[in-house]
This record gives structure tokens, sequence and C-alpha cells, in this order.
């Protein structure tokens, strides 16, 4: 009932959100006239919160159209290399010679489902396309699966991983950010374990609960503060009919968004405030760097209920990797049984989402990889998003990983 009231909110917002868009354009385009009356800015500034307060958000664009290869602007083509029913392979062709192209290390980045969309990772896929041959995991909004394509579990998630990691081997790298370093480990183990002849030549693991016993956050004891039976009967509900995906039970994208901001919403209201001053002083620069944020912040998508339930049971509620405890296909994952790829781990000192000593928690782990093949970087002052967005990830992080690549 509760995801059928917020579409009866969002159908009742809609006519708000196209007078408050009409209202800005007329009090702010150089062709109309009431932009040039005394109080137009302000009516426009204030039009315009209202109307991004109240829209719907969709998915943005990756809108990376060109990259720049030793000061030479090279195009950039988005193909979709695989598909699966809850996930697009999405592959960033950049328009050089194959010969050079093959020379680049090839990288398939893991996006979290989490919430929002991969397009997240815009600026980590920017900063990487220049000395990379970069794939990434496209998460589809559970919503627009339809019931027919069956479910998706914490376990399809390592299966979906498996089957990208076979299809672009060999001399593959894979970098997963946040919540897929733990299915990605998983499914590397198992790999292991059986031999694979597939495996990649490196994992890069940014920010994930590995072991969420180290440094819990707030987001780590909200799942084992709450009974499990919480989570289903609190947070799962069924999409409507108007969705192609009607009758999937998911974790709706609008709770999602309501627990971002309620971490920080003081933040928020602030970040709200100052661009409506912005607006009001004409700071172009600032105010747009506030949509694009917010374009991509308020555009989330549906979970599967079972991935997200197994995800809290599992991960945070009986840290089945580290206990050792996780089971895929019959078979234990088994960490340890990793011994020819190599590990590079990154944490943010000011990471509030993923804590201290999370993801570092791989090294542990992974006992068969020798110790040079082994490296670990805490970046200084830098909160969770800083890891993979932002002039610390360009100037600092993304260096460091294209080195420990082309080492492995």
């Amino acid at each position: 009932m509760l995801y059928q009231l917020h579409e009866m909110h969002r159908a009742m917002m809609s006519p708000l959100a196209a007078f408050t868009d009409v209202g800005t354009k007329l009090f702010s385009h150089p062709a109309s006239p009431l932009a040039y009356t005394p109080m137009a800015r302000q009516l426009a500034a204030g039009y315009e919160l209202v109307h991004r307060l109240g829209k719907k958000y969709e998915k943005p664009e990756w809108q990376l159209p060109f990259t720049e290869i030793n000061g030479k602007s090279v195009a950039v083509n988005e193909e979709v290399v695989h598909h699966l029913p809850f996930c697009n392979l999405v592959y960033f062709k950049r328009d050089l010679p194959e010969k050079i192209r093959r020379n680049d290390p090839k990288l398939l980045v893991v996006a979290p489902m989490s919430g929002h969309h991969a397009t997240l990772l815009r600026d980590t896929v920017r900063a990487l396309l220049p000395n990379h041959e970069v794939y990434v995991t496209d998460w589809i909004d559970a919503r627009m699966v339809p019931a027919a394509d069956g479910t998706f579990h914490l376990n399809d998630y390592v299966r979906y991983v498996q089957e990208f990691v076979r299809l672009l081997a060999p001399d593959l790298h894979v970098m997963s950010v946040c919540q897929p370093t733990v299915p990605v480990l998983a499914a590397i183990s198992l790999m292991a374990s059986e031999k694979d002849p597939c495996m990649p030549r490196s994992m890069v693991m940014m920010g994930g609960p590995i072991d969420p016993r180290c440094s819990p956050t707030q987001v780590n004891r909200l799942a084992t503060n709450k009974p499990f039976d919480w989570f289903e009967e609190k947070l799962i509900h069924t999409v409507p009919a108007n969705y192609p995906g009607a009758g999937r039970r998911v974790y709706p994208g609008f709770l999602q968004h309501a627990g971002f901001i309620s971490m920080n919403a003081d933040r928020h209201v602030k970040a709200h405030y100052d661009f409506y001053l912005d607006l009001l002083r004409g700071d172009d620069e600032d105010a747009e760097a506030h949509r694009r944020f917010y374009n991509e912040y308020n555009a989330v998508l549906d979970m599967s209920a079972d991935f997200y339930l197994d995800t809290i049971r599992m991960v945070f509620q009986d840290f089945a990797l580290p206990n050792g405890t996780w089971e895929v296909d019959g078979k234990i994952v088994k960490p340890a049984d990793i011994k020819n790829v190599a590990l590079f781990t990154i944490e943010g000192e000011l990471d509030d989402i993923s804590g201290e000593g999370q993801t570092r928690a791989a090294h542990d782990l992974c006992k068969g990889i020798p110790a040079k093949r082994k490296k670990h970087y805490t970046a200084p002052e830098c909160g969770h998003y800083g890891i993979f967005s932002g002039r610390r990830w360009r100037t600092t992080i993304c260096p460091q990983i294209a080195e420990f690549i082309r080492q492995a």
C-alpha cells in the first residue's frame, strides 16, 4: 500500500512540478519580458527550488562522449555487450585503433546495487577512460524487470559477476566500489576454488563491507540492532501495476532515498538553501554543480527484495564471508583459495558508511595471496564518496590504481 500511496503522491505533485518549471523559465529566460521585472530573480529562484524538490528524477545519462588521451580528444561510444535480466554490461569503447586499445588494461568496474544507478560512478569512469578499456555493470531498476524473469538473490549477483569475468577474460582486472566488494570477493574465491582458467589478474576493492564488524558505522548498527523480520515487514513492498515489474517484491528506491537524506538531513537542507542563494547571486557555476549532484543523488532504483534481505542477513548480521559460512550452489566461499590475483584495497579515513578496516579485512581473508601482491591505501580526510569521485579520486587514488593494475 505504501508504494501505491507514493505513486499517488507523485501524481499529485506532477502539476506543481510542471507549473514551477514554467515559472522558472518565465522569470529567467532572456527572451521573456518577465525576466526583467524587479522581483524576477527571486521568483525564478523560488520556482526552481520548489520544482527540484517536487520533480521526478529519472536515471541520468552517462554523458561521457569524449575522453582526453595524450592531450587529444577521443570519442567514446557506449555499447551494451551483454544483457541479463537485472543487468546490462556496458562497454565504453574509445575511438582508437584496436592495436592501441589492446595495449591498455581491460577493467571490469562492478557498480553497487544499493539504491543509486551505476551512473553514480560517472567520475570514476571518466578518470579511468584515458588508460583503460572500461566495462561497467549497469544494474536495472527492479521495478522495470517483469516478474516472469524470476527472482534475484545475493548469490545471483555472485553468478552475474562470474559470468561477466568469464566473458571478458583473459587479462582482466576487476574493480568493485562499495557494496559489491563482498559478492565480487565471493565470486573470485569460488572461481579460485574451482581452478577456473578465467581468473582475473587483479582485484581492486574500494570502501566495502568485507567485514562489517570492524569499526561499525550507523549503517552497520542499523542492520544489527533490528531483527531480520523488521526489514521484511517495514521495508519490502510490491511494485504497483503501472510498471513492467508489477507484483515483484522490492525495497523501493524512495525509501532508500529517505534513508540517505535522514543520515545527513541538516547538510541537505543547507545545500538547498545555498542553492537558492546561489541563484539569487547569479552564481551559475555553483548552482550547476548543485543540479548535477542532486540529479544523480535523487535518481534512485528499486532493489530486489530477495537481494536486499540476503545482504542484510548474510553480510551484516551473520557476517557469512569473514566467518566462512557463505555457501553458493553447495560450495563454501573460501577467499584463502585465491593465490594468483593481486589485491588492492582502498578506504576513506572519514568514511561513515564502510568504517575503517572493513575493506582491509580482505587481506586477512585472502591468505593465499603473497604479501608482495597486496596493497592497501587509506585516503586521508576522505569520506565514502570521495574515494571514487572528486579531486582526491582523480589526482591521488586513480593514478595509484592505474599503476597497480599495470604491475599486476
